[in-house]
């Protein structure tokens, strides 16, 4: 017990150690970070990630420490490295803009979007449904009118902020659904008109390497400053027409959103404790539990407004049905090979996709499993 006692006790000096020079390490941070915001600098660099990440690999190989390691530790430094960059602000892309009104900006996302023009130097205001009476005021002298509402109010509101638009007014919406919103504001609007979805939740620590999509609507030249801004906080664009983009929300958020929805209500009437099937879960499991139950954590109304947003997501929702049944006949039928065969076929489908799937849901496994408690 003497030897493990020494052996820890310079295990923690070492750890000591680690927490210095961790401490040093985002000091330097602090200051790329100033200097990013004094040059106009992006928070999220790829290349430069890539090019850190790749050596320090081969260094590790080289001192015989898992180079898998290495950069699971890096990877976790740099997300607190990019959240800290934001308190140092962004430098203002646009400075002729003057006044930017966020409709719904008391919601969660919506605020999020107005600290981060704030940061950006930008003076902001909000208009929140109790505002409507003082509308002229609020939106007299804007520049840029951004709609964050919900989905089943969001070509409502676009239409309600017609009396008070002007031809030199950018005009943008954040909805998750974007055919319909896009057409009310080209509608409404003889301006600039710009769809926006952003990929993440309000909750996030940072808005590197988001995915915001993108759905051009007039005028784009005059919006091409919005978009620089958002890159320069991090956040990746991805142009899409927004008819397709609709479509293949269809699969990514609605089909998605029931299916978790139909498994938490399954397993709510199930004579079974949520406790018990944690302690005896893998880690795989564990981390399914744990989406489920991140969905019920969150807004009932917004899940609902995504899945009735049109007839085509339950079409596809009515197709999933028919894929349980069909499935569980294999079993019904004790037709294994059935079973086999359709598994290939799926098999085939993702291709390659497949095995980076069984990579990236490996370090997930591993995240989730060094966390766990009971």
């Amino acid at each position: 017990m003497d030897t493990l006692n020494e052996l820890r006790t310079q295990i923690d000096q070492v750890d000591r150690q680690l927490l210095q020079l961790l401490a040093q390490r985002l000091e330097l941070v602090k200051h790329v970070g100033e200097v990013k915001h004094q040059q106009g600098l992006p928070i999220y660099v790829p290349e430069r990630e890539a090019e850190m990440l790749h050596a320090r690999r081969a260094e590790a190989e080289a001192l015989g420490v898992s180079a898998d390691l290495i950069e699971d530790v890096l990877r976790r430094i740099m997300r607190e490295s990019y959240a800290r960059e934001n308190q140092f602000g962004f430098k203002t892309v646009n400075s002729a803009i003057k006044k930017i009104v966020i409709v719904g900006g008391g919601g969660k996302l919506g605020s999020l979007f107005a600290r981060y023009f704030t940061l950006s130097g930008y003076y902001v205001e909000i208009l929140e449904q109790q505002d409507w009476q003082n509308a002229v005021n609020i939106l007299k002298g804007t520049d840029v009118i951004i709609v964050s509402v919900p989905i089943a109010k969001t070509v409502e509101t676009i239409k309600r902020l017609k009396p008070y638009l002007t031809e030199n007014m950018l005009l943008v919406d954040l909805t998750s659904v974007k055919r319909a919103p896009l057409q009310a504001m080209l509608e409404v609007h003889t301006g600039a008109v710009l769809g926006l979805h952003p990929m993440f939740g309000p909750d996030i620590a940072s808005m590197a390497k988001q995915v915001i999509v993108r759905c051009d609507g007039r005028f784009d030249s005059r919006y091409q400053w919005l978009i620089s801004q958002i890159q320069i906080w991090g956040a990746k664009f991805y142009q899409v027409d927004a008819t397709e983009h609709d479509h293949s929300m269809t699969y990514v958020q609605a089909l998605r959103h029931f299916s978790t929805f139909a498994n938490g209500l399954h397993l709510s009437k199930q004579p079974v404790q949520l406790a018990n099937l944690l302690a005896l879960s893998s880690p795989i499991y564990r981390l399914e539990l744990a989406m489920i139950g991140r969905l019920f954590a969150q807004d009932a109304e917004l899940y609902a407004d995504i899945i009735l947003d049109k007839p085509e997501n339950l079409a596809v929702i009515e197709s999933l049905k028919q894929s349980y049944e069909e499935s569980l006949a294999f079993f019904i039928h004790g037709d294994k090979q059935a079973f086999i065969d359709s598994f290939n076929q799926v098999k085939q489908w993702f291709g390659e996709y497949s095995e980076q799937f069984l990579k990236e849901s490996r370090q997930l496994l591993q995240q989730a499993n060094d966390y766990r408690q009971s």
